[in-house]
């Protein structure tokens, strides 16, 4: 599912924004293939959702209101120590391709990226940190990292939290804990989850039988953009659906521990296809590589699924592939909003194909087939 793309007119003469220019210069770390299990976990995340006492909830907030919390949470993230030094995009006064490059990125909700009233976005330097602003609730803290790994995702998220506490007044009850706009996120006010690349499972029909599975033992399964998003290149974000009565050390070792029994499930599903289907398997990958390696002109949906393919291929050490860092960049680079921001005009889809088509290709040179020493990692 791609976001909305604006029209042609939406956008000429919006002026380029310099930290919109430096997050489309480069792939986000998340996307590196550097953590734990990165050929089937893609990324973790931990968002924290947060209200400033005494303001009221977003939705119920006067337009004054939300730009009085779009200053205090600016000057307490750049004065945060471990998240400093970032941008603050004020979303609200961005073009709408730059607001659909947020959230392609990750970086936003399509919630925050209406700019029908004052709402922000920090972004911490490394980009590990991000600070949504006046979404749903006054703050929406998110750590996102590469691969499994739910206790760095978690630290880093829980520093930068204890520093803005610092310099603002969070509402909290004793019972209730942190309050939120909707009552399922009151408590913690912790959500955290993995992105994960389940083809195998897919294949072999079993993903049904799993999915279901998840879903029974209280956690909820998303899209490739999260809730009310498709999934797409058979990647699902799998996250907890409970945050009050639970501690955030309960909500982790929850999430991990049903993670790491997907991710075997995986496992056992790939070591099947290899023994039972293993020339159909090396066709699929081979075919779909040689498709973005060659093709023409590509809609990013078929990047998406085609990248899928070879990433299954690389997860199973077949050669000559590119490495797992190269085919994710793929999927957030060549997105619409991205390689138009990139090219620096708005095109219509059939121009967006081909000049995507020729971007993917760019790419794949630069990256390499060098894939199967990080598929081993996974």
């Amino acid at each position: 599912m791609e976001a909305r793309m604006p029209d042609a007119g939406e956008t000429s003469g919006a002026g380029r924004i310099p930290a919109v220019d430096r997050l489309i210069s480069r792939p986000g770390p998340w996307l590196d293939a550097t953590g734990s299990h990165p050929a089937i976990v893609l990324s973790t995340r931990i968002r924290l959702a947060r209200n400033l006492r005494h303001v009221p909830f977003t939705h119920r907030a006067r337009e004054d209101e939300l730009r009085q919390v779009l200053g205090s949470v600016e000057r307490a993230a750049t004065r945060a120590a471990s998240i400093g030094g970032g941008s603050f995009l004020s979303v609200h006064e961005l073009g709408p391709l730059d607001r659909t490059v947020l959230v392609e990125r990750h970086l936003v909700s399509h919630e925050l990226s209406d700019a029908s009233r004052p709402r922000g976005l920090y972004v911490a330097p490394d980009e590990r940190i991000s600070i949504m602003v006046n979404e749903e609730d006054h703050i929406r803290l998110q750590s996102l990292v590469s691969g499994l790994m739910l206790g760095d995702a978690w630290a880093f998220a829980d520093q930068a939290d204890d520093e803005l506490d610092g310099s603002l007044e969070y509402a909290y009850h004793d019972e209730w804990g942190y309050l939120t706009a909707c009552p399922t996120n009151a408590g913690t006010g912790l959500r955290a989850s993995v992105l994960i690349h389940l083809s195998a499972l897919v294949l072999t029909k079993q993903i049904d039988k799993v999915l279901k599975g998840i879903t029974q033992m209280g956690l909820a399964v998303r899209g490739f953009y999260g809730e009310g998003t498709d999934v797409m290149g058979n990647l699902f974000q799998i996250s907890n659906q409970t945050t009050l009565g639970l501690s955030e050390k309960e909500t982790l070792e929850s999430l991990e521990r049903v993670t790491r029994q997907i991710l075997s499930a995986e496992e056992r599903a790939r070591d099947t296809l290899l023994r039972d289907a293993r020339v159909q398997i090396e066709d699929k990958v081979f075919r779909a590589f040689g498709t973005l390696r060659y093709g023409r002109t590509m809609s990013s949906q078929e990047v998406v699924n085609l990248a899928s393919a070879v990433r299954l291929g690389v997860a199973l050490n077949l050669p000559e592939l590119p490495s797992l860092s190269t085919l994710n960049e793929l999927l957030v680079l060549t997105q619409p909003a991205h390689l138009q921001r990139r090219l620096g005009k708005v095109m219509d889809p059939a121009e967006r194909n081909v000049r995507r088509a020729e971007l993917v290709r760019s790419i794949l040179a630069r990256g390499g087939g060098d894939g199967t020493a990080e598929g081993r990692r996974g």
